[in-house]
């Protein structure tokens, strides 16, 4: 069975030694109770529970998958009661607002431990990953007495929940929607419509699930200015069965431990959230929730394939080291002294481990959003969250597939076998880059609306950071030309896209797959260069824990010197604007 151990000492350095988490949760009254000592701690305990109950779960959950018999879903033998673990641990209300039963605890904290779970099952976690979005919505935009009612059933993890935007004609466009809601005598609505690709739309973890439901009142204007949300609960407060049936799960490439479910509303009763026809803009606080978490579902997607292709390639004997001080007494070597295996590693190795330090920075700019006193800190956060939240999204979720694609050929044959378990994380990971929001649409969502919109200026607040990171001391000398090489890539490439996006209307969607790529890489590159710098001061104290710290600074080096070039192809790519992509003509295709 594949290993995984939760990178607790990664964690820490990232949160504390990189970040200095405690000194900013010190500033604000909703954190300022949160030390070190507790973070770690319930880093630790989620490592445990996520190695020992959930990572068992992963391979025998993909092979028997979900059951849909009699209009039930049974799921895989063991989840019942590893979801019970989970949820009486508290862990479903860990970020939640506290009045309510849940634990108040930073973003920052919470992205490291919804990594450590997508990375032990996906399939499992993708259900309490879902609940948590939608209590965020409940509590932005519910009632009080919604939020009474369900948000301390949610956070105990007796109810779960799910986001229904998708129907069978219609995709991302939710402009296209049918599902109707018609008014009733007591105030409440009637739901009439079928939901496709529902993520845990039903189950037998939970007997309850509330599904947020995207619909249209009889007076709704067209497209999406048209379209309220509703809570819609499986079982009404009376203890009857809501009118919404399971027509079907789907048969999926991956995440078979999870139930993708056709819903049929068949007037079923349902609450209306926030003001009528303005649904979508509520719903978008669950929708960027969960971008950000299906990024961490390709991060720890990443993470996993990682640590079990590193260890094939220790044990592995095949081959001699090419150059002979290296080579052992045998008649082979381990894997890990060729070249071309140590670039597979280092690769997934640094985009890992850029991506955590990523994580945690969108975090720790989602708390300052939050709780920050200081009005324009927060509005500057508020801002740096809006922009890299697609970043996030896509980023995480193409380097943690590539990441498994890269481990899966360390492993060679074996990768390409069940027993290994690399074959799965593969088909696990590829949803990522389609759900939430395609990482396509992830890319035009900055490119166009985010950059060439807003006229450049979330780009530049980005960029800002990077340039004062050059300018303060702590970036090594060695890495400095390359990280003012991107940046400059990236402000050139911004510059274009707002300067031509009028004239050239298909600039931004030629342009967006490879600006999405520039400034996540040039994010990786900034915060590579930001931990070699603390790595290398830390390696000289005394009690250092040397091999991990001259790990950090040889992987930062590395993505410095072989990933971060690229940043002069994508602006390349980029400048070069639509023309060849659009001048095709249809029939030529």
């Amino acid at each position: 069975m594949p290993g995984y151990t939760a990178p607790r000492r990664d964690l820490s350095f990232v949160l504390f030694d990189l970040l200095d988490a405690e000194s900013h949760w010190r500033t604000m009254a909703a954190t300022g109770e949160v030390d070190r000592s507790l973070a770690e701690a319930i880093i630790d305990a989620g490592g445990t529970l996520a190695e020992s109950a959930f990572l068992p779960l992963n391979a025998p959950g993909d092979a028997e998958g979900c059951r849909f018999e009699g209009g039930e879903v049974t799921t895989p033998a063991g989840f019942v009661d590893a979801y019970r673990s989970y949820a009486e641990g508290g862990w479903t209300g860990l970020g939640g607002e506290p009045e309510h039963g849940g634990q108040g605890m930073p973003k920052m904290l919470t992205v490291a431990v919804e990594e450590m779970f997508f990375a032990a099952n996906t399939s499992l976690y993708l259900y309490p990953a879902l609940s948590a979005g939608a209590a965020l919505l409940i509590a932005s935009h519910g009632s009080e007495s919604m939020q009474r009612l369900w948000l301390p059933q949610i956070y105990a993890g007796r109810t779960t929940g799910t986001m229904c935007l998708t129907e069978p004609h219609a995709g991302s466009d939710l402009g296209l929607l049918r599902t109707r809601a018609e008014p009733l005598a007591d105030g409440d609505y009637s739901l009439t419509g079928t939901k496709i690709f529902i993520t845990g739309g039903d189950h037998d973890l939970t007997d309850n699930i509330v599904h947020l439901v995207l619909a249209r009142l009889p007076d709704a204007p067209e497209g999406s200015r048209g379209i309220s949300l509703f809570l819609v609960p499986k079982v009404l407060e009376d203890g009857s069965r809501n009118r919404v049936a399971v027509a079907a799960i789907e048969h999926k490439m991956g995440i078979r431990g999870s139930a993708t479910c056709v819903l049929n509303f068949d007037g079923a009763r349902g609450y209306l959230i926030g003001e009528p026809h303005l649904g979508l803009a509520c719903m978008f606080t669950m929708m960027n929730y969960e971008r950000l978490s299906i990024g961490l579902q390709g991060l720890g997607a990443g993470e996993i394939a990682y640590q079990n292709a590193l260890t094939y390639a220790r044990e592995r004997l095949q081959g001699r080291a090419p150059r002979a001080e290296d080579r052992s007494e045998g008649a082979a070597d381990n894997l890990l002294v060729h070249p071309d295996v140590r670039r597979l590693l280092l690769t997934q190795k640094a985009y890992n481990e850029g991506g955590r330090a990523f994580a945690a920075f969108v975090g720790l700019q989602l708390d300052i959003a939050k709780f920050s006193d200081d009005e324009a800190a927060a509005r500057d956060a508020a801002d740096l969250v809006a922009l890299l939240t697609p970043v996030a999204k896509a980023y995480f979720t193409d380097r943690g597939f590539e990441g498994t694609v890269l481990a899966q050929q360390v492993l060679g044959g074996h990768g390409y076998v069940s027993e290994w378990g690399l074959e799965q994380f593969v088909r696990d990971a590829r949803i990522a880059q389609i759900y939430e929001g395609t990482n396509g649409i992830q890319a035009m969502d900055l490119t166009d609306r985010k950059t060439a919109r807003d006229g450049g200026r979330m780009a530049e607040l980005f960029a800002e950071r990077v340039s004062a990171f050059l300018a303060d001391g702590h970036c090594p000398e060695r890495l400095r030309p390359g990280l003012d090489t991107a940046l400059e890539a990236f402000r050139r490439s911004t510059a274009f896209i707002v300067e031509h996006s009028t004239e050239d209307p298909a600039l931004a969607g030629s342009a967006a797959c490879d600006y999405l790529e520039l400034t996540g890489l040039l994010a990786y590159g900034w915060l590579w260069a930001w931990m070699v710098g603390v790595a290398e001061v830390d390696v000289d104290q005394d009690g250092a824990d040397v091999d991990f710290l001259q790990g950090k600074v040889a992987t930062g080096d590395f993505f410095h010197a072989r990933l971060l070039p690229l940043a002069a192809t994508l602006e390349q790519r980029i400048s070069s604007g639509s023309a060849s992509i659009m001048a095709l003509a249809d029939q030529q295709f």
